[in-house]
């Protein structure tokens, strides 16, 4: 029997291909695992009205970790257009599936290193090295939406004064989202930014919200990063506004160490990071919970790109070094960080996105006869 048993979610467009990339590097380091692969993702909302079956759900339940490929999510009214036939019409709504695993499982920390290896022709500079982690179940997007709005509700908003604007606008003609903040929910994400920081000698935490304007829900996960700081008197804590943060990562992103921030801004301001370091291409993540994990390049399905052999999957490659990590595997973990680090310095084998032509496999090929 084997010592792991991987959750293996390829999911959408070019999910699969990277996917077996992946794998490709996990067999060469000799991970002692069984891959069990899941249904996720749009083929399965289009034929069932649901793109995250109960049985992948259960499947996950029964192994240690879960490495995910991409899905395609499209807009609401879209998603309904495309069910099959004899679905349409039933009132199903169509969710993100990962969202959704991030829920099921409180996936609450969203982990997202960004760093600059020598060698890349699209890093902005070779001195960055930092972390994003992200709260990953609450904020805007825990999905507590209404359109049009229930009287009920209505009725209850209009106490606030500054619903008076809003007055003479039909219920059918608003639409509301709600950014929901819990306490144990900032400080878990503020505390695992800072155990992190002290763990790989990072000398600073920047907590990134909005407090002067949104002050109610950024201003609990300011106030809870300013408590759980001084737990911390080796880590400075930095405080920046979203907008700002998002010019600073720009102008001297070698400055920063670890980002902390809420599901929605985090999710923004790790992909700006990742563009600095070369894009999405080599942007992994890891979604931790207490008790499970899932880990996935954060580039979308590419559908133009599908069958092609032609993605980056340095992201996945990497996100499958994060779960090593996860799994307490750091040896072969480091080996494939060192095999990657190596390939992107020679230059001699670079997919398309680096201004090279070569393939998926090529690039997985390459990394793995680079570990030694």
């Amino acid at each position: 029997m084997a010592e792991y048993k991987i959750a293996w979610l390829p999911g959408d467009g070019v999910g699969g291909e990277v996917l077996d990339a992946a794998k490709r590097v996990l067999d060469r380091v000799s991970l002692d695992a069984e891959y069990i692969p899941g249904d996720i993702g749009w083929k399965f909302w289009k034929s069932e009205g649901n793109p995250l079956p109960q049985r992948t759900v259960d499947l996950l339940k029964s192994t240690d970790a879960c490495l995910f490929g991409a899905i395609t999510s499209k807009p609401k009214e879209e998603a309904a257009a495309e069910l099959a036939p004899e679905l349409q019409g039933k009132g199903l709504v169509y969710s993100s599936p990962i969202v959704g695993l991030r829920q099921l499982f409180n996936l609450h920390t969203n982990l997202r290193p960004c760093k600059a290896y020598p060698g890349n022709p699209l890093n902005l500079r070779d001195d960055i090295d930092l972390v994003v982690f992200r709260e990953n179940t609450e904020g805007l997007y825990a999905g507590v939406e209404f359109h049009p709005i229930p009287d009920q509700l209505r009725r209850a908003l209009e106490s606030h004064p500054k619903m008076k604007r809003f007055s003479d606008i039909a219920n059918e003609d608003m639409a509301i989202s709600t950014r929901i903040f819990t306490r144990k929910g900032c400080r878990t994400i503020v505390r695992d930014a800072f155990e992190y920081a002290k763990n790989h000698g990072y000398h600073s935490v920047t907590v990134v919200e909005k407090p002067n304007v949104i002050r109610e829900t950024s201003g609990m996960m300011v106030r809870e990063a300013r408590a759980i700081a001084k737990d911390y008197p080796g880590i400075e804590l930095w405080e920046t506004n979203v907008d700002a943060m998002c010019m600073w990562l720009v102008k001297n992103p070698q400055h920063y160490g670890v980002l902390v921030s809420t599901n929605m801004f985090g999710d923004i301001i790790s992909d700006l990071a990742a563009q600095i370091v070369g894009g999405l291409g080599f942007a992994a993540a890891g979604n931790i919970g207490d008790d499970y994990a899932v880990f996935e390049p954060t580039h979308g399905s590419a559908p133009k790109y599908a069958g092609q052999n032609k993605v980056n999957p340095i992201a996945t490659i990497r996100a499958a070094k994060m779960m090593l990590d996860y799994l307490g595997e750091r040896e072969k973990a480091d080996k494939i960080e060192r095999a990657v680090a190596q390939v992107i310095a020679e230059g001699r084998v670079r997919t398309y996105d680096m201004g090279g032509n070569s393939s998926t496999m090529q690039m997985a090929e390459a990394i793995a006869s680079a570990i030694k």
